[in-house]
């Protein structure tokens, strides 16, 4: 636009000799640099779009919420994650409703509720978990003893419900994202098994972070011990089944899929602790059911059954 203009003002001005050779030769440089610019935002352009760029930028985004969401790693923490069942909560005093648009749950305020609570001396529980979708007149918070002090509205401005799910504090959501991604490249439209192949690289190094992580932060106690805040946040069973299940049901016929998957899933194994282990052995049993369906021939089962870094022609684990 600014060399059409600055061509256009030369024109007006009938400038003659060497002022128009001079204008000639800039509007010349300018309309090279400018399809130069042209050129690499494309470039740049199209390269951030790509699938493995996103992936990428998707896992270490999660990373970052993982490690704000769930803070302690098991080694921190002594004993194995307590749940929210053993303590029962008994009958609510007082169940808070949705009041307005519904929305998806982005974000808890959860350090303002346990003041809010702490206060009251009360305990909040808060019903839906983070990525939930919640209507109008559904449960939102539930108060277990003294709520005469809190008023709904009070509760309610502490939980950001929009029309879509983020990774703020949704570590879930960036799994979701990066199988949604791998389940659209498994697709017969498309067909592209090695963004599948490159979506678990990424849900690898997702699960072996959160695997290593006290998942268990759904409950908030104040400084004499007592609780004050419930919530729910995914546990590590939900995050493999988010993680595999809907992958290796649709690339249960890609022998490069299968074979990443079975990589995966026996690296982090030994790895991990045994009571996280067994939820992945599980993970195993159904991959090797899957592949005996997949695959009619001895050959191409017995191929698909070995694990593979790079899915196939990667260093065999076997």
């Amino acid at each position: 636009m600014f060399t059409l203009i600055y061509s256009m003002a030369v024109v007006a001005r009938g400038t003659e000799g060497n002022i128009g050779q001079l204008a000639t030769a800039m509007v010349i440089v300018l309309t090279i640099i400018s399809i130069c610019v042209f050129l690499y935002v494309v470039e740049h352009v199209s390269k951030e779009l790509r699938p493995v760029t996103v992936m990428a930028e998707v896992a270490e985004e999660a990373i970052e919420v993982i490690r704000a969401v769930y803070p302690k790693t098991l080694e921190e923490s002594s004993g194995l994650e307590s749940q929210l069942d053993e303590s029962p909560l008994g009958v609510p005093s007082l169940v808070v409703l949705h009041v307005g648009t519904s929305g998806v749950v982005q974000a808890l305020d959860i350090p303002t509720l346990a003041e809010i609570a702490t206060h009251a001396a009360c305990t909040i529980e808060v019903v839906p978990q983070v990525g939930d979708f919640v209507a109008s007149d559904d449960p939102v918070f539930r108060l277990y003893g003294d709520s005469s002090g809190i008023s709904p509205k009070q509760l309610l401005r502490h939980i950001a419900l929009e029309r879509e799910r983020t990774l703020e504090q949704d570590p879930a959501f960036a799994f979701r994202i990066i199988v949604d991604i791998a389940s659209k490249a498994l697709s017969p439209a498309i067909n592209d098994p090695t963004t599948a192949v490159l979506a678990l690289d990424q849900i690898h190094n997702l699960l072996r972070d959160v695997g290593m992580r006290r998942l268990d932060t759904g409950l908030v106690h104040d400084s004499t011990g007592q609780l004050r805040v419930v919530f729910r946040t995914p546990d590590w069973e939900d995050f493999v089944r988010l993680a595999v299940t809907e992958i290796r049901q649709f690339g249960g016929n890609s022998t490069q899929v299968v074979r990443r998957m079975r990589a995966m899933l026996e690296n982090l194994i030994p790895i991990l602790p045994p009571y996280r282990a067994s939820v992945l052995r599980q993970e195993l049993d159904l991959l090797k059911f899957t592949i005996d369906r997949g695959f009619a021939m001895l050959q191409d089962r017995e191929r698909a059954d070995l694990p593979d870094s790079q899915g196939l022609g990667g260093r065999k684990q076997r």
